[in-house]
């Protein structure tokens, strides 16, 4: 492991190359360009907050706000699964031509994709300024530790899903159904208490739970996150990061033959 990680260190440079062609790729061929890092989840929010706040009404203060601090780490954890699955697949010539360790290419997918988050993370904190709602400095604190959990969650998802499209090509087409359900089975759109008790359990197995929990508490609820939903996360992230690493490494072998 600690040789892979330092194999991995020694690309650094690519890894910094793949992450710029992603960002600037991304929006290159719109009019308004990287605008649309913003754009998109402020129309998304819009949406929502119609719907929920004057059609189907959900009765949570401040909705806006709730929705909008859940649904700006969902999409980069919903990009990063759905379309990360495909990140191997898409490098085909790249693969075929050099070696290098493949695990650059998820590495390097999911961290533009967190880059864009954090920029995207701009208008959150523009809209609890212009509504006058307000932060907790000491809330505030833990809100890169979530984010790096978030981040580590992701990257060993899609580790795993990028690997196994190589064998599989129709679960990108699968991943973008499934995200799609996934995101209602996550409280960001209603808090866990509108789940009756019988549910709940439930949304335990899921392990963007505590992830967005934590979000809600630090940014909505202005607190301190709870340890137990800070350790449920990282233990939850660190596992299938762990998984996904393994996988990975497992069926990368044949990769080129696969291509």
């Amino acid at each position: 492991m600690i040789s892979k990680i330092k194999e991995i260190y020694n690309y650094r440079e690519m890894i910094v190359s793949l992450i710029k062609r992603e960002l600037r790729g991304k929006y290159k061929a719109s009019v308004l360009g990287f605008l649309w890092t913003f754009l998109n989840p402020l129309f998304q929010m819009i949406v929502y907050t119609i719907v929920f706040s004057y059609i189907l009404r959900s009765g949570i203060e401040h909705f806006s706000i709730f929705l909008f601090v859940g649904l700006i780490p969902w999409n980069f954890f919903g990009i990063s699964v759905a379309s990360g699955s495909a990140c191997v697949v898409n490098q085909e010539n790249l693969i075929k031509k050099i070696y290098f360790p493949r695990l650059v290419l998820p590495i390097s997918y999911v961290t533009s994709m967190f880059i864009n988050m954090l920029l995207t993370f701009i208008v959150i904190f523009v809209a609890l300024f212009i509504t006058r709602y307000g932060i907790n400095p000491v809330a505030l604190l833990f809100l890169p530790l979530v984010m790096i959990i978030e981040y580590v969650l992701a990257l060993g998802i899609c580790m795993l899903v990028s690997a196994l499209t190589v064998y599989f090509r129709d679960l990108e087409y699968i991943l973008g159904i499934l995200n799609m359900a996934w995101m209602y089975l996550t409280p960001i759109l209603y808090t866990i208490d509108m789940v009756p008790k019988e549910f709940r359990i439930l949304l335990n197995f899921n392990p963007m739970t505590p992830v967005i929990l934590a979000y809600q508490q630090i940014l909505y609820y202005k607190k301190i996150p709870q340890i137990e939903t800070l350790m449920q996360a990282g233990i939850l992230g660190s596992i299938i990061l762990f998984i996904g690493i393994i996988v990975f490494e497992k069926v990368q072998k044949n990769f080129v033959e696969e291509l």
